[in-house]
């Protein structure tokens, strides 16, 4: 049988964080999640889980997937709701990425992971485009509203020869 460690040296445990604690990181994830939703509908909500203070850092808060698994850097403090909506959407790409190993959010015109960046004083969704002339790089949505240009891909769907339903007869709309 082996040893028992003592719980001073037992890795300390995660714990989620309940809503209302830090309410900027509430607000900037539950819109992230809108574009979770919009873009991995199976996927269910990203969270917040926090690692113990101990004795050279403060508590440290991580977005994670709903098991609690997390990928890359703390957040930072935020002073601003703008602040917190940039921190947060960092973090879940980074966890979304580095956990389940795939680029999110994806471009669905180009197939490419996009990036955040900012414009109009808002943090966007920005792809780098086609890489060809006439399809240069291109903001797809504001953070949180990627429901209004995401559509999943149906791989089954047959397209008219005019691009709007199905092969020979009525088809339905988008």
């Amino acid at each position: 049988m082996g040893r028992m460690r003592p719980s001073s040296l037992r890795p300390p445990e995660p714990r989620f964080v309940p809503a209302g604690e830090h309410p900027l990181w509430d607000e900037a994830l539950a819109t992230v999640n809108r574009d979770l939703a919009a873009t991995l509908p199976g996927q269910r909500p990203l969270c917040l889980i926090a690692y113990p203070a101990d004795a050279h850092e403060d508590e440290q808060v991580y977005v994670a997937l709903a098991d609690g698994n997390a990928h890359g850097n703390s957040l930072g403090p935020s002073g601003s709701a703008h602040q917190a909506l940039w921190t947060v959407a960092e973090a879940a790409q980074d966890t979304i990425t580095g956990c389940l190993w795939q680029a999110w959010p994806v471009c669905t015109l180009h197939g490419l992971g996009m990036h955040m960046r900012e414009e109009s004083g808002r943090p966007v969704w920005s792809c780098a485009g086609g890489g060809r002339p006439g399809d240069p790089a291109h903001v797809r949505a504001a953070v949180g509203e990627l429901d209004t240009v995401h559509r999943p891909h149906r791989p089954n769907r047959k397209r008219r020869k005019d691009g709007r339903g199905r092969e020979g007869g009525e088809g339905r709309g988008c």
